[in-house]
């Protein structure tokens, strides 16, 4: 049908379809109401019925069409990370990387490409509180010339576990309990009884419980990746390495009695507000780094493992090197298309960026785009603020499945010879760059050992104030009153009583509950027990360890000898990251 005389007209130059960037930049004025065919409609409440009083009629396109959309506007929210704010910006490199990583993004300063983030708490339903107790996530889409680099990091250097099979258990006791219903607000239970069966979790809970707890909206915390990643450089040479991302605004904190005086979406609303008032929150990039070498004799030396999510690595010893910045200075004009929809996928990397052996990593190179297709759709990369923004065009073989819409054309759906796509050499030699792992297949459950307790040790003891540990007592003992059972709170302290004894008769005088005397005479449900004083305690949920014992001596680490000999030169790499790297703090905290 024509454009009639007062009507909005097709945008010049509009082809024969709309694009999202026509979509996302149309205003009100600019558009005309119709059906989701197209077809205009005078009215969005008239209904089609039987005269003037009678039944409604099943013909009445316009009235179904409205309901079986509305019906369907929800798609499932993320397991966790549900509740979520979201912008978008630039990111430019400040101090070339390209001794080290060979990503293009790295190369030379001033280079810059546009990124996407995504902030969130982590266990509440999208509906809860911006100001829970709980981690944040924080996550980066790099739409890079090469592709997209996802980094699916936490507010948090570590986490509450190391062993990947333990995720799905853990976020159940985050959630709602099966037959309450009820929340960790009003019931601890869950929450404390995995906490006190699983020990390696105290560093993570110590920062929950301390004043990060609760930051003071998303522009206010930093972001770490935790992980242990590769990075590969021009020559083939790599270096494990983690990435942070600190705040240039600094770090705010909201009390555990405070945060009831603030809104449920606060964090949204400081976030989107800042933006609108052109007061652009931007975080400094910057990456610790060791060679393969390095990292054995971490193990062999203090006990630190590079590929344990619990382990912090030394900032004296691995300093960080600033790469670059990044800035938000664009809110998302749709929500739901722009932040609820995009999808992280830490295994998103570019050439000079590779996955290390960290195993909670791995897991998560398989959950993350699992979770994705389930949430969004096997095509879920082909929304626009998914899709990649590099010069080429992109050419694979995955085709159709629900709502294709870059289905690649009449182009061939295998590798033909007869229109040939073109292909681009390899720049990163796996050979060289993954270890030569060779051995038997072998079940693993990590052990609770004394060097697990050495950084939470040294946050008690030469980071926090005084004043930061009566609010860590206070909060720890508040949330501990709706635990059900005391001999939960017991387990907990004896695990306190392993990173300090003033930390547990703290906590003892708090909730007025007698401790047991440190872990040694404790078995754990979720963890071998290094620590034990008799062989009955040792080993997690009473297994006998009589056929296929899952205790392991290397605990999971890189002890000497792991890697191949070129890939441990002295120093190799690293150089640069020791005389730009600037100490941060005690222990990484």
């Amino acid at each position: 049908m024509s454009t009639q005389a007062g009507e909005p007209g097709n945008p010049k130059g509009a082809g024969l379809f709309r694009t999202y960037e026509d979509d996302r930049n149309t205003s009100s004025q600019d558009t005309l109401y119709t059906t989701s065919n197209g077809v205009p409609m005078p009215h969005p409440y008239e209904t089609q019925r039987v005269g003037t009083n009678g039944p409604l009629l099943l013909q009445d396109f316009h009235l179904i069409d409205l309901l079986s959309h509305f019906d369907r506007e929800r798609i499932p929210e993320r397991v966790v990370h549900a509740k979520g704010s979201g912008a978008h910006g630039t990111f430019k490199c400040t101090k070339p990387l390209d001794d080290l990583c060979q990503a293009d993004i790295f190369s030379k300063a001033g280079k810059e490409c546009p990124v996407t983030v995504r902030f969130s708490t982590v266990g509440g339903e999208s509906g809860s509180h911006d100001c829970a107790r709980d981690p944040r996530g924080f996550s980066v889409k790099f739409r890079t010339e090469e592709g997209n680099w996802d980094m699916v990091a936490n507010n948090t250097p570590v986490f509450f576990l190391r062993d990947p099979a333990k995720f799905p258990h853990f976020i159940h006791t985050q959630k709602r309990d099966p037959a309450t219903h009820l929340s960790g607000s009003d019931d601890s239970t869950m929450f404390w009884d995995y906490l006190s069966q699983n020990p390696e979790s105290i560093h993570q809970v110590m920062i929950l419980m301390g004043d990060r707890g609760i930051p003071d909206g998303y522009r206010f915390m930093h972001g770490y990746s935790g992980h242990t990643l590769k990075l590969v450089n021009k020559n083939g040479d790599w270096v494990y390495a983690q990435m942070h991302m600190k705040s240039n605004q600094g770090t705010k904190f909201i009390t555990q009695e405070d945060s009831a005086n603030y809104s449920p979406d606060h964090s949204q609303k400081d976030l989107f507000e800042a933006i609108e008032r052109k007061e652009y929150p931007s975080w400094t990039c910057s990456f610790q780094t060791m060679t393969a070498k390095e990292a054995e004799d971490l193990w062999e030396k203090q006990k630190i493992n590079v590929f344990d999510l619990t382990h912090i690595w030394p900032h004296k010893q691995f300093p960080l090197r600033e790469v670059g910045v990044f800035e938000l200075n664009e809110n998302a004009r749709n929500y739901f298309a722009e932040v609820e929809q995009v999808a992280f996928n830490p295994a998103h990397m570019i050439p000079g960026i590779e996955p290390s052996a960290d195993p909670v990593l791995q897991s998560r190179l398989f959950s993350y785009p699992d979770a994705h297709r389930h949430r969004v759709g096997v095509n879920y990369q082909q929304l626009p603020v998914n899709s990649t923004r590099a010069a080429h065009r992109v050419a694979n073989f995955q085709r159709d499945g629900n709502m294709a819409f870059y289905n690649q054309g009449s182009r061939p759906n295998y590798l033909s010879s007869i229109e040939p796509i073109s292909f681009r050499n390899r720049s990163v030699d796996l050979d060289k760059v993954h270890g030569e792992f060779t051995g038997n297949a072998v079940t693993f459950l990590s052990e609770i050992r004394p060097e697990d307790f050495n950084a939470p040790r040294a946050l008690w003891e030469k980071v926090w104030d005084e004043g930061a540990k009566q609010r860590f007592v206070n909060n720890v003992s508040g949330h501990m009153k709706t635990c059900r059972y005391p001999e939960i709170i017991k387990r907990e302290i004896a695990i306190f009583r392993e990173v300090s004894p003033d930390m547990a008769a703290r906590v003892e005088k708090a909730t007025g509950i007698k401790g047991y005397d440190g872990i040694k005479h404790l078995r754990f449900n979720g963890t071998h027990n290094g620590m034990a004083a008799e062989d009955k305690y040792k080993l997690a949920n009473g297994m006998s360890g009589k056929v296929g014992l899952s205790a392991q001596p290397n605990n999971g680490a890189p002890q000497k000898g792991t890697h191949p000999k070129e890939s441990t030169p002295n120093g190799a790499g690293t150089g640069g990251s020791r005389v730009n790297g600037v100490s941060n703090g005690v222990n990484g905290h």
